[in-house]
């Protein structure tokens, strides 16, 4: 069979490895790609933010199936479009991904099911946001209503910067056109998770759970990130704990979602906070997560294909998926700067060392390739990943590979996966 993968990132790079291991594979496209996809599948070029440019790759290809991996095509209506042609698209439809494409609609949407999230407010002004904080205490949790690569969201300190974030993303010269409506939120604590399942409109079977690690520095310091790592292992939660994340969350956004006329099938990614009241949500995302994708998907046993599709075709069942017992993570390589301004175009070096550590695979997210060698071109370089027995010894692995590249301004957490090694 063809199958074509939207996307560029380290998500892609990670979901082209896993698609290329399945026999039934034949010929793997990827569109964009970047310069480590390239190595693995063919890439074409295409607009990510134009859904004619997409179809048109779509029709020159004419897959058997269609991953779609960033957020944007999703709310641009990529798989309806596919669907309509008969091209076996995986993702949730337009209306479907408004979970993701609007914060708003995701609170009242938590709201109207009774699913467990935060306290709110849905300001359109600032004038609105300083009435709104009278009802919160500090800190709060600003974020942009619409999509912002993972950099919309700010926990203010004080109610004082609360209207001060909210004023800068109003004026559109934070986040653009995604900050033009704002969603207050009490500031949760405890332990962040990131729950995914895979849906097909009535049922829902879990992934192996990850944590994401957002800030930029270490201890959790500097501002939010698309995400500088995340790990994954057996015990992150008990079966009893998945089993209950099932029953009152997925299971009842994928009822709800079903019975509001906007039947949801693809990845339902739960971003959940673990507190002392019980998990709450976060937020939804409508697709694999960036970086949660590279350890679980190194963990993934089972033939990917087989489940993407039982998923289209409305047959996802719990074996759907065989789980290693091992322990993952992805420690992110970043540009200077990043998430601020970067330069691009960095020469990469020592990555074919890094990838002869044992267990280790590194994918690539904003690289280009020319004359045989790899170059920055994008704000998160590399996901290197490790595999092993148990965490500590993934996080070595990862470590030890880290240590062996080398481009101008690279950086990286030394901390990724620190707190669960603790415990």
């Amino acid at each position: 069979m063809k199958v074509l993968v939207l996307g560029n990132g380290g998500r892609e790079h990670a979901l082209v490895w896993k698609l290329r291991q399945s026999p039934r594979v034949a010929k793997l496209y990827c569109a964009p790609g970047n310069g480590g996809i390239a190595d693995e599948a063919e890439c074409l070029p295409v607009d990510l933010k134009n859904l004619d440019s997409i179809v048109a790759v779509g029709a020159q290809v004419r897959p058997d199936l269609t991953v779609v991996g960033p957020e944007l095509p999703l709310t641009l209506g990529v798989v309806d479009e596919f669907s309509r042609r008969g091209w076996p698209a995986f993702g949730p439809t337009k209306a479907a991904a408004q979970l993701e494409a609007s914060k708003s609609f995701a609170k009242e949407f938590l709201q109207r099911h009774r699913i467990p999230t935060a306290p709110y407010a849905i300001c359109d002004s600032v004038e609105e946001v300083r009435a709104a904080l009278a009802h919160f205490h500090a800190p709060v949790v600003v974020k942009a209503d619409g999509l912002a690569a993972g950099k919309g969201v700010v926990i203010a300190v004080s109610k004082e910067e609360a209207a001060g974030v909210a004023a800068e993303m109003f004026s559109g010269k934070m986040v653009g056109e995604a900050g033009l409506r704002v969603v207050l939120e009490e500031c949760l604590k405890g332990d962040e998770l990131s729950f995914l399942v895979l849906s097909d409109g009535e049922r829902v079977a879990p992934l192996v759970a990850a944590q994401d690690h957002k800030r930029v520095g270490d201890g959790d310091t500097g501002p939010n990130t698309g995400g500088m790592g995340a790990y994954s292992t057996q015990n992150i939660i008990d079966d009893k704990m998945r089993d209950w994340l099932v029953h009152h969350i997925a299971c009842p956004v994928v009822e709800g979602m079903k019975a509001e006329g906007a039947e949801f099938k693809g990845v339902l990614y739960c971003g959940l906070m673990m507190t002392a009241r019980g998990p709450m949500v976060l937020e939804f995302n409508c697709r694999f997560g960036d970086p949660e994708t590279q350890p679980i998907l190194m963990r993934l046993e089972s033939d990917l294909v087989d489940a993407l599709e039982a998923s289209i075709a409305g047959r996802v069942s719990e074996g759907d998926f065989k789980w290693s017992r091992d322990a993952s993570v992805c420690v992110v390589m970043a540009s200077g700067g990043y998430p601020g301004t970067f330069e691009v175009g960095k020469k990469i070096m020592g990555l074919d060392e890094a990838g002869a550590v044992d267990g280790v695979k590194v994918f690539h997210a904003g690289t280009s390739k020319r004359d045989g060698s790899f170059y920055t071109a994008g704000g998160r370089v590399l996901g290197v990943s490790a595999r092993a027995p148990d965490l500590q010894a993934a996080v070595e692995r990862a470590y030890r590979a880290c240590e062996k590249i080398r481009f101008d301004g690279a950086h990286y957490r030394k901390d990724i996966a620190a707190r669960a090694m603790k415990k």
